[in-house]
């Protein structure tokens, strides 16, 4: 008989990601290279602690990279793996999963068709 447990892809996916802050850390870093501080002036209510938390499990997860500079002070650089930039279809379809909501009146048209084409390009997603 076979004792493994098969684990739903879908509860290991969300495990890897399940951090507060992991998702818009992950869709930042789509935009390149980031250092600690810029994470923390584009999210001031994100604690120190908590990001480097997040960051660490986001690693340790395999998504993304951390360089560390030999600078003075010492810089440290996060970066996507390759693992991480293949969640680009994941962070493209939850952006379009609002901006495709015909009742959601955030947006016009015109800036739905736009944020739709900046996250393609962005994130690097073929039709």
């Amino acid at each position: 008989m076979n004792t493994d447990k098969v684990v739903c892809p879908v509860d290991k996916t969300l495990n890897l990601i399940n951090k507060k802050w992991s998702i818009q850390i992950i869709r930042d870093m789509f935009f390149g290279k980031k250092h600690f501080k810029e994470f923390k002036e584009d999210k001031p209510k994100l604690s120190n602690k908590v990001l480097s938390n997040c960051l660490k499990e986001l690693e340790e997860n395999g998504l993304i990279e951390k360089k560390v500079l030999n600078t003075t002070p010492v810089t440290t650089e996060y970066y996507l793996t390759e693992y991480g930039k293949s969640m680009n279809r994941i962070i493209y379809e939850l952006a379009m999963f609002t901006l495709h909501d015909e009742n959601n009146n955030s947006y016009s048209l015109e800036t739905r068709e736009s944020l739709k084409n900046d996250f393609k390009e962005r994130l690097g997603i073929d039709d």
